[in-house]
């Protein structure tokens, strides 16, 4: 895969992430609870499936790179409190939700769902089982950290019916580690990596994380070589993120450790051409996969989808998520709950859905979601089917779209073709710019509080 470093430079700028369209911070107060509910009883007859997600705030110790929301705690009895909590929210939710629609996909996100106790492990897998009916082939995963974990975790969970793990190993340098408050040895990571493939899981991925302090090229070809070694079946690779006008405790890295911007492109170019000739596939959006996993099967079959737990081959599902500042998901709505657990609490306490904002979408909205889903998943888009299927000439309505797009076939990143767009090799890394090509909302005037993203690259 060529491309330029001048190219880098050239598409380095903001842009969304599109684990939605529109994106998160279009969404608004003014949907809430009540119209949450409205359409879980609205979404039950859609014929869809449905996919849980439970989100796990807590954490033993505050890594400074986090951009999650997050409570660093020694104090178990908040996490007890928690699950009481969340109990209650599944519970109101399921009362709503056609017992006979199957769940596909079940995922503990964080935070550090694997700070729970084994045994509140088992109790929150049967809690959701119980009020859920979980496919027996269904994608069952979890998000650990090394640290904490122990083999009792993996077995509650393994027992509990969880068959995918996604390990947080971020950078494997001591000098990385301590910076971010993240100190776990090589060893650490090997030792539980040996006892997730001694359980039977059935896919692991480690999580990878450029543009931490003190990484360079030569430290970070380091770690790349020693976590291939190791074989996982997939990797996501995630751009570090400074935002310490939104996470302040992102305060605590010196700016001055930080790459920049040339040292961040030359390390995304190593890690891509060290993945792939270690016979990794591309997905794009930072996710590589093993030549025979679900992820890459999914893409030549144009069946792969994106939301807000990545790519995923489940495209047909609405997401039921619970916990603070948990995401779901209909055809037709996006639904975020009350991210600060005090206000999460009250509203579950008060028996409403724990909603703090969400959207409508409109017919816009889906056309727009369907072609920036087709660019990031599929890798291509014919415009003749497409425009059948919306009813509009899509040469006319995406003119705008199409303007960019020429640009991009110049520097190598689209073909065009005259019923096709597609996406070449190189233009894999760029998704996201190609993908805002289509974005109505960043054509719109700019505005006082216009959303601020991270870096395409």
């Amino acid at each position: 895969m060529e491309f330029s470093t001048q190219l880098l430079h050239k598409y380095c700028k903001a842009g969304p992430r599109y684990t939605s369209y529109p994106t998160a911070p279009y969404f608004h107060e003014s949907f809430g609870s009540a119209q949450w509910e409205d359409e879980l009883r609205a979404s039950q007859n859609q014929g869809r499936d449905i996919s849980l997600y439970a989100h796990i705030p807590f954490c033993d110790t505050l890594c400074y790179y986090c951009g999650c929301n997050m409570i660093a705690t020694k104090d178990y009895s908040k996490a007890a409190a928690y699950l009481e909590v969340l109990f209650h929210e599944i519970d109101h939710v399921a009362s709503l939700t056609d017992p006979q629609r199957k769940v596909r996909q079940l995922h503990w996100g964080g935070g550090t769902p694997t700070y729970l106790h084994p045994d509140d492990m088992r109790r929150l897998y049967d809690h959701l089982a119980n009020r859920f009916t979980i496919a027996p082939d269904a994608e069952i995963g979890c998000e650990m950290d090394p640290r904490e974990l122990s083999r009792e975790h993996l077995r509650a969970l393994r027992e509990s019916g969880f068959n995918r793990v996604s390990l947080g190993v971020q950078d494997l340098e001591n000098q990385v580690q301590v910076a971010v408050n993240r100190v776990q040895p090589e060893t650490l990571i090997r030792e539980v990596y040996e006892w997730i493939r001694e359980e039977g899981y059935a896919s692991v991925n480690f999580d990878l994380m450029v543009g931490l302090p003190h990484q360079t090229v030569s430290s970070f070809a380091r770690t790349l070589d020693k976590v291939i070694t190791m074989a996982p079946d997939r990797f996501a690779v995630f751009n570090y993120a400074h935002v310490p006008w939104m996470k302040k405790h992102q305060k605590l890295i010196a700016e001055e450790t930080l790459p920049q911007l040339e040292q961040r492109l030359a390390l995304q170019k190593l890690t891509l051409e060290k993945l792939t000739d270690a016979g990794y596939v591309y997905i794009g959006m930072d996710h590589f996969a093993r030549p025979d996993d679900e992820l890459v099967k999914a893409q030549k079959s144009k069946t792969l989808y994106r939301n807000f737990q990545g790519y995923t081959t489940h495209k047909n599902c609405d997401i039921l998520a619970f916990g603070a500042s948990a995401i779901s998901q209909t055809d037709d709505v996006y639904a975020q709950n009350e991210k600060v657990l005090s206000d999460y609490r009250k509203k579950v306490e008060a028996r409403q859905l724990p909603v703090e904002r969400g959207l409508r979408v409109a017919r816009e909205d889906k056309l727009r979601r369907e072609a920036i889903t087709h660019i990031m998943c599929d890798l291509e888009l014919d415009k003749a089917v497409f425009g059948r299927e919306w009813d509009i000439n899509f040469d006319t309505h995406f003119a705008d779209a199409l303007a960019d797009l020429e640009e991009m076939q110049t520097d190598g990143l689209v073909q065009l073709e005259p019923n096709t767009i597609r996406v070449t090799e190189s233009g894999r890394v760029f998704l996201r710019n190609i993908a805002m090509a289509f974005d109505g909302y960043l054509r719109q005037p700019a505005a006082e509080n216009k959303p601020r993203y991270s870096r395409t690259i």
